[in-house]
């Protein structure tokens, strides 16, 4: 009867503490959701009110329903402006999507160069790989975006970083109708580094 009536009290005192809870855990969603909204819809009032409250990491909430980030949602419209706002504020230029995307990928898909450009002076890393262990200056190769591979090589892209198939930037370079001035690209970085004026890739076979 005693152990019955522990079981009954624990259970109660569980439910309890879940119900307290739920609205904690509900709001946060709630802000999480209008931040999101208000980033969307560009209205910086709402967004800079959300970011200025004492404490808050708002500023990185995902989308539950795919993993966005405000980084995520800026970066899919080509914005620059608010890239450099987000990160200004803290956003995290290395979350992931559910599709494994960081705002990094996305850019690069998009040849979004200034967006590209911001995210990694803000910090996002050149050689995060997407699901297909695409490097961003793989994925603009096979996008034929000199632009961007001038870019990325020139912020220290490592043209030798294999991707799942075992293929590197080097290698998707110099496959027959490639676009040549990719090629040159990558050769001058080399001759760049081997100067003494670049970031080492480390060993070239």
């Amino acid at each position: 009867m005693v152990r019955a009536i522990s079981r009954k009290a624990i259970a109660i005192t569980g439910l309890a503490a879940a119900l307290l809870m739920a609205p904690a855990s509900a709001q946060l969603m709630s802000e999480g959701y209008e931040f999101l909204k208000a980033v969307r819809d560009r209205d910086g009032a709402a967004v800079t009110e959300a970011l200025s409250q004492p404490g808050s990491v708002i500023v990185n909430a995902r989308d539950i329903s795919n993993g966005e980030s405000a980084l995520h949602i800026v970066a899919e419209r080509r914005d620059a402006v608010w890239i450099r706002f987000l990160t200004q504020k803290g956003a995290n230029p290395n979350v992931r999507d559910k599709r494994g995307n960081t705002p990094l990928s996305i850019a690069v898909s998009l040849g979004f160069v200034e967006g590209a450009e911001e995210l990694i002076e803000a910090g996002a890393r050149i050689e995060e790989t997407n699901a297909t262990g695409e490097t961003p200056l793989i994925a603009a190769i096979h996008r034929r975006d000199t632009a961007m591979v001038d870019m990325l090589l020139e912020h220290g892209a490592s043209p030798d970083r294999t991707d799942n198939s075992g293929r590197s930037a080097r290698d998707y370079a110099g496959l027959p109708g490639s676009d040549p001035r990719i090629a040159k690209a990558i050769a001058d970085a080399d001759a760049k580094r081997e100067g003494g004026n670049g970031p080492a890739y480390g060993p070239r076979f």
